[in-house]
């Protein structure tokens, strides 16, 4: 799974490298300890009410996506990935797929390593070693996402806080490259196949599906990081700094692990 990642890009550069077209909502700002119901900077493209133009857009989106037809908003935090193998058939996603597929723009990912001596951590539990997942060669991931919107049900129509904006991450199983820190990875979309992935019009799955692509191995790099990145409360560019070996605090290096 993608259970937390860091975005730090400004907005002007993603309206660049993204070529969009207007800048929606309040873009949050550079977070390296992104987690499940925050907010996150996503490129999408919508129709206007008025003349039907399609244009594309950096929004905010909640990260966790929550199907239109759920009762409450709770369920988007178990909602916050979606697998390759069957994002196009599940009922939660499967609407979403065939029509609001969006951009979700990061600097890398986290991922945590059981390490082997199990009595290591507190209460005895295995001792779990962060890495920190990103392009070699300094690029933003563009990681394939889905989003939604959900009305409170409670609330009036016109209230716009009664419109819930929300998204998921696509997964698939990794890259040698990170295969050996957790099993499962982002999927991606390549700059040339950006249009085709947001365009509201491209409604067959299978022509979606074939759009996503896997990070090759020798593009990522992974490296240990601090396990202050363990803790939500804990954000700044500090989590995204290798870490060297420290034998006294038990963190480790990537070169001490593999």
């Amino acid at each position: 799974m993608c259970g937390r990642y860091a975005a730090s890009a400004d907005p002007d550069k993603l309206v660049e490298e993204f070529d969009v077209d207007e800048v929606t909502g309040e873009i949050p700002g550079p977070h390296f300890n992104i987690a499940p119901t925050d907010s996150v900077p996503a490129v999408l493209e919508r129709r206007r009410s008025d003349t039907g133009e399609v244009t594309r857009r950096l929004s905010p989106l909640t990260w966790g996506l929550v199907p239109s037809w759920a009762k409450d908003r709770s369920i988007g935090s178990k909602m916050i990935n979606a697998r390759f193998e069957s994002v196009a058939e599940k009922p939660a996603f499967r609407k979403a797929f065939a029509a609001r597929r969006c951009l979700l723009p990061a600097d890398g990912y986290y991922e945590w390593y059981t390490l082997e001596s199990p009595a290591d951590g507190p209460k005895g539990k295995p001792r779990k070693q962060p890495f920190f997942v990103h392009r070699s060669d300094g690029g933003l991931l563009a990681m394939a996402g889905l989003y939604e919107i959900w009305r409170d049900p409670s609330k009036d129509r016109d209230d716009d806080s009664a419109w819930l904006r929300t998204c998921t991450v696509i997964t698939t199983t990794a890259t040698d490259a990170v295969g050996h820190i957790h099993d499962r990875m982002p999927m991606v979309v390549a700059p040339e196949a950006y249009n085709r992935w947001l365009d509201p019009n491209l409604t067959d799955p299978d022509a979606a599906l074939e759009l996503l692509a896997v990070t090759e191995a020798e593009s990522l790099e992974a490296y240990a990081v601090s396990t202050e990145v363990n803790s939500v409360r804990n954000d700044g560019p500090q989590l995204v700094e290798p870490l060297a070996t420290d034998q006294d605090s038990g963190e480790q290096s990537a070169e001490t692990l593999f």
